[in-house]
């Protein structure tokens, strides 16, 4: 499925019954938002350069500002959506290339295994220069959702999602 939803139909209900409401801008429940800190002096990234950050060959922002990747755990959505399109591997693939590239010391570790969108989000905030992807729908406040190639969740184009 490759749609993007920007807008979605709200059943209200009330005294007259059910009536329908375009929610416009409403995020699109199939979109995976990259997310990082309010102080993290990017806010965009091209598709190239998210690959090269989540596949571990970027492992800094700046000189002193580590890269620290929070990764659902498998079995989760967001997961199956970011292999597929950013790392375009199997889990097993996936398995496999950190172990090979923490054995060869290109990494000091594998990514760090999140189990919800809420312990991404947390996490994230309290480790500077994290970054986690989660369901667009539930990036909290106090969180910057990086564009990808100039574009954020929702808007067409935009690579993460199903």
């Amino acid at each position: 499925m490759s749609h993007c939803l920007c807008s979605r139909r709200v059943f209200l209900s009330g005294a007259g019954g059910l009536a329908a409401a375009v929610v416009r801008g409403a995020p699109d429940p199939s979109a995976v938002a990259i997310v990082v800190r309010t102080d993290l002096p990017l806010d965009n990234l091209s598709f190239a350069e998210l690959r090269r950050v989540m596949l571990g060959d970027r492992q800094f922002w700046s000189s002193n500002l580590k890269v620290t990747l929070l990764v659902r755990a498998p079995g989760a959505r967001e997961r199956d959506v970011v292999l597929k399109t950013i790392y375009q591997m199997s889990e097993a693939q996936f398995r496999q290339y950190w172990i090979a590239k923490v054995f060869r010391a290109e990494a000091a570790s594998a990514p760090r295994i999140v189990y919800s969108n809420e312990m991404a989000t947390e996490l994230v905030s309290q480790i500077p220069g994290s970054v986690a992807f989660v369901e667009a729908s539930q990036v909290p406040k106090g969180l910057k959702t990086l564009k990808i190639n100039g574009l954020l969740p929702g808007q067409p184009g935009y690579p993460l999602h199903e």
